[in-house]
């Protein structure tokens, strides 16, 4: 294999909560009775502009003038709340030293990317073979393998609500199935940043001998892409990624995203989308600190990283909330431009969970609390703390089992 490297660290990720905040833009929630015609007309009558319909939630993001008062606002017929629509932050770099020589990318950030290509030779009786060399160490960590024998996600909706992504990957394109693009809805939810590609072949890369492969390789896979090229977006953005997954059949999503304070509508859109029966992924946050939003909802699987030693990382958000650890040190998958990188962050971690969801709808899941609960029964300690593993590493081999046994995790194995 050569690699292609790229300045002096590895490119990871943060979940980040710093705001761009513009006082014009907000998100206006309406009474369900309220009538859906008269909401636009209320709005544009004060003088303000709908940019978006957040039917999901029963709310519009709008923007105002700036001399536009709040309260001018609530003198629309059924608003019940105005809250401002951050242009937020959601992923960050977490910088980790690398004992190798490189070149710089066109980020301008620390990536160390990969072109596959023969290896060099080995004695015939350890050389791996292809089908070992595609499967990065998390994917192993996690026993993916233990699972394909007799399921691979095969026909699961999956959406990574994301950065977008290079559907047109080798490892990705062949299970590519559509997706959204939020931050411009004229354009395709292409990856101009590369994480959300990452995350997408730890969640389902092709099984073919070549590159890598994910957790589950014959998900179906959506790419729905809420933050632009520098890992930013606006809270509605993110709610309008849930409600396309919603409107669409998604059963699964997961988000690598979040921020340090959530807001009254994102609760919402996540309240909706599991009563939706979407199961919600979420990372955890890189901040060595509380879990961050979304991850912190009751409705998310929080995930937390942790290491080849199969300790949590020092970067990794710890808290009540953590649901699963899952890899997340040093992962290597899919990157834009059709090639391979190696990252860290919780937010590597959330795609092996959201992939072994994938695998227990599946097997026979057939809502985000029996998801949960399999996966769980599928889980075991690996003598960390509650607050850093949740219920600890899930054993995709034992996900089937526990499906074949008719047995959603109220009962033991």
């Amino acid at each position: 294999m050569r690699k292609v490297k790229a300045s002096c660290l590895a490119l990871s990720f943060l979940l980040s909560g710093a705001g761009l905040v513009s006082a014009g833009q907000l998100i206006v929630t309406f009474s369900p009775s309220s009538q859906r015609s008269d909401r636009a007309f209320g709005i544009e009558n004060i003088g303000g502009k709908v940019t978006r319909d957040l039917r999901l939630i029963e709310a519009l993001a709008v923007t105002v003038p700036d001399d536009i008062k709040t309260s001018a606002i609530y003198t629309v017929p059924g608003v019940v709340r105005v809250e401002e629509d951050r242009y937020s932050k959601w992923i960050e770099e977490v910088q980790t030293p690398l004992p190798l020589s490189h070149v710089s990318d066109n980020l301008g950030t620390a990536t160390e990317v990969y072109v596959p290509e023969a290896s060099a030779p080995q004695p015939a009786e350890t050389r791996p073979t292809p089908e070992e060399n595609e499967i990065p160490w998390g994917i192993k960590r996690v026993n993916a393998a233990g699972a394909w024998g007799f399921n691979s996600g095969k026909g699961v909706k999956v959406a990574i609500i994301d950065t977008g992504m290079d559907y047109t990957h080798p490892d990705l394109a062949a299970h590519y199935a559509g997706g959204y693009n939020a931050v411009n809805t004229s354009a395709t939810p292409l990856d101009d940043h590369g994480h959300g590609t990452h995350v997408a072949g730890t969640i389902g890369a092709l099984r073919d001998a070549k590159g890598v492969v994910g957790v589950a390789p014959e998900a179906q896979l959506y790419a729905v892409k809420v933050l632009d090229a520098n890992g930013s977006g606006a809270y509605s953005n993110i709610i309008a990624g849930i409600q396309w997954a919603v409107e669409n059949g998604i059963q699964v999503i997961n988000m690598s995203l979040g921020g340090k304070s959530g807001t009254p509508a994102l609760a919402e859109a996540m309240t909706a989308a599991d009563k939706a029966g979407v199961t919600i992924v979420c990372a955890a946050g890189n901040d060595s600190g509380p879990v961050n939003y979304p991850a912190k909802y009751p409705e998310s699987i929080a995930v937390a990283a942790s290491d080849s030693a199969d300790k949590i990382t020092s970067f990794s958000s710890r808290g009540a909330e953590i649901a699963f650890i899952a890899p997340g040190a040093k992962v290597y998958s899919t990157y834009k431009g059709g090639g391979y990188s190696t990252l860290s962050g919780t937010s590597m971690a959330s795609p092996h969970v959201a992939g072994l969801a994938a695998l227990a709808v599946a097997s026979g899941a057939k809502t985000p609390a029996e998801v949960r609960a399999t996966l769980k029964r599928a889980a075991s300690s690996m003598g960390l703390k509650p607050t850093e593993e949740g219920a600890g590493m899930i054993d995709a081999a034992r996900i089937g089992a526990l499906m074949a046994a008719g047995e959603n995790g109220s009962s033991s194995l």
